[in-house]
This record gives structure tokens, C-alpha cells and sequence, in this order.
């Protein structure tokens, strides 16, 4: 069962769109689910000012890309990148086991933008590490 901010959120997703002159545009995808989501960032100055996304996929999905996009607003770079899905998990009060994966790619989506701003800019980009233990929803692991 859905929490009630995660009905919320996607009910009445905040941030959805795109952003025309955007500076930082992250596309990422789950071929277990068919998930889509794709994140787009105004910085200024290190800020992220605006952020909106276009997500293809489940009420979890855009629920956890309205929450990831709302977390990240007015946060520097190096703020954003160090949102985890299991802090959008939280925001939301929660998620079901199965749909751990869309708090994954709302993650994954905000560090392609960021990497897109990165290599735009000519700056060096170190990647961040993928998870930090496995949940189960990812292809990152087998055991």
C-alpha cells in the first residue's frame, strides 16, 4: 500500500515538464520495469534553481521524481549529489519492497544531469558510487 504523500505526489506531481534551455538534461531507465525518467536543471552559480522531470512509468515513479525534484531545488551541486534514494524513500513515508527501484532511478536520474552540467561545462567529473549495499531492485549485483 501507497503512503499518502506517495498518492500525493503522484496525484499532483510538482515539477513536471521540461526545461527548454536547460543546463544539465540526465536520462535514465529500468529494463526490468520499462521505467523511464528524465531530469532536467537550471543551475546558477553551483545552485540548482529549477528542476523539473518527465517521468514514463508507474504512480511510484512519478511520485518519487516529484519528491527528488522538490529535494533538490535551491541545493548546490555537491548538496544534490549527495541525495540517496532512501532519502526520497523517506520523504515519501515510504515505499513497497517492489518499487525500492523507482527511488533508485529518481536518484540515478538527478547524478546524469549533474554529469551532463559536468561534461557541458568542461568540468571534471568524478562518478559516484552506485548504491551502497544491495537492495534487490537493481541489476548493479548479483550474488
Amino acid at each position: 500500500m501507497y503512503s499518502e504523500k506517495v498518492m500525493d505526489h503522484f496525484e499532483n506531481p510538482r515539477n513536471v515538464g521540461e526545461i527548454k534551455d536547460a543546463d544539465a538534461v540526465g536520462q535514465v531507465g529500468n529494463a526490468k520495469c520499462g521505467d523511464i525518467m528524465k531530469m532536467y536543471m537550471k543551475i546558477e552559480d553551483g545552485v540548482i534553481v529549477d528542476c523539473k522531470f518527465k517521468t514514463f512509468g508507474c504512480g511510484a515513479a512519478i511520485a518519487t521524481s516529484s519528491m527528488a525534484t522538490e529535494m533538490v531545488k535551491g541545493k548546490t551541486i555537491e548538496e544534490a549529489r549527495q541525495l540517496t534514494n532512501a532519502a526520497v524513500m523517506e520523504a515519501l513515508d515510504g515505499l513497497p519492497p517492489a518499487k525500492v527501484h523507482c527511488s533508485v532511478l529518481a536518484e540515478e536520474a538527478i547524478e546524469a544531469a549533474i554529469e551532463d552540467y559536468y561534461k557541458k561545462n568542461n568540468l571534471t567529473y568524478e562518478p559516484k558510487k552506485k548504491c551502497s549495499g544491495c537492495c534487490g531492485s537493481c541489476d548493479h549485483h548479483h550474488e
